[in-house]
C-alpha cells in the first residue's frame, strides 16, 4: 500500500448527538481506492485550520466530496442564507483556502458536487442557492423517498465540450449522469473552462484552464464507481495525475 499515491479528503464537520464529528462518506473513500487506485487520507477541518501547505506537500491529490451542507452564501454574494439551509463553516474555511494553494503547488484536484461549488467560489464565481427556483432551469434535486439506486441512477444527459478533458475521457459527445443537487453555478469562476452542461444550460463540469489537473463535476461519479465505465474513467484519469505527482515527490525526496 505504501507505493500507492495518497489522496487527501477534507472532512465534513457534523454534530452527532452531543459531540462534533469529522466525517467523510465511505463511498468517496471507496472510489479513491477502487477508481483512482490510491490511498485516502483524511484532512480534519478544524478551526483554526491545520497547516495546509504541509498537508499538501505530503499528498498526491485532493478529492473534494459532496455533502448535505452548502457553502455559506456570504462567500459569493450579499444574499442571506435561506431558512433550513445546512451549513458547514469549518469546511468552508478549510477548503476555500486549500483550493488555490493546491493549484499553486501543482496538486491534482477532483471536486464533486459541493466540492465542485467550492472550487467555483474559491475562484470568484457565484452560485444559485435554489436552482429549481430560477426561470428556465430544471429541478436537479433527487427525490429523498426514492431508493438510493434510483437517486444515483441516470437522471439526464450532459453535453461534453468538444476537445475537452471529459470528451476525451468519455470518447463521446455526451454522457448520462445522476443529479442530486439543489444549488448550482450562476457565474463561473475566473480561469475555469466549461466541460459539460445540462439540457437546461446549467454548468455541470469544468476544468482549470491552465497547467495541472483540476476537474470539477456537479454529479456523483463516486457512486458504485466500478459499475459505470464513464465514472470509472474519470477516477482513473485523476488517479493517473496523482501517480505522476507521487513520482515527482519521490524524485525530489531522493535528490
Amino acid at each position: 500500500m505504501t507505493s500507492l499515491p495518497l489522496v487527501g479528503l477534507p472532512t465534513d464537520h457534523k454534530q452527532i448527538g452531543a459531540h462534533p464529528f469529522l466525517a467523510v462518506g465511505e463511498k468517496y473513500a471507496r472510489a479513491v481506492v477502487d477508481g483512482a487506485e490510491a490511498v485516502p487520507v483524511l484532512l480534519p477541518t478544524l478551526e483554526p485550520a491545520l497547516p495546509l501547505r504541509q498537508f499538501l506537500e505530503s499528498v498526491d491529490g485532493i478529492l473534494l466530496t459532496g455533502s448535505v451542507s452548502n457553502i455559506e452564501p456570504h462567500h459569493y454574494s450579499d444574499e442571506s442564507s435561506y431558512e433550513g439551509n445546512l451549513l458547514d463553516p469549518k469546511r468552508d474555511a478549510t477548503n476555500l483556502a486549500l483550493i488555490p494553494l493546491a493549484m499553486a503547488m501543482g496538486v491534482p484536484l477532483l471536486a464533486i458536487c459541493r466540492g465542485f461549488q467550492e472550487v467555483n467560489v474559491a475562484f470568484g464565481g457565484s452560485l444559485y442557492q435554489k436552482v429549481h427556483e430560477q426561470p428556465g432551469f430544471m429541478d436537479h434535486r433527487e427525490r429523498p423517498d426514492d431508493p438510493l439506486e434510483k437517486q444515483y441512477g441516470p437522471a439526464h444527459a450532459v453535453a461534453l465540450t468538444p476537445g475537452g478533458m471529459l470528451a476525451d475521457i468519455a470518447s463521446a459527445e455526451s454522457a448520462q449522469v445522476n443529479s442530486l443537487h439543489g444549488q448550482g453555478i450562476s457565474r463561473l469562476g475566473a480561469g475555469l473552462a466549461v466541460e459539460a452542461v445540462a439540457p437546461d444550460g446549467l454548468i455541470e463540469a469544468f476544468r482549470h484552464d491552465g497547467p495541472g489537473f483540476l476537474l470539477g463535476v456537479q454529479w456523483h461519479p463516486e457512486w458504485r464507481v466500478r459499475e459505470n465505465p464513464f465514472y470509472l474513467s474519470l477516477f482513473q484519469a485523476f488517479g493517473a495525475a496523482c501517480r505522476a505527482r507521487a513520482a515527482q515527490r519521490t524524485q525530489r525526496n531522493d535528490s
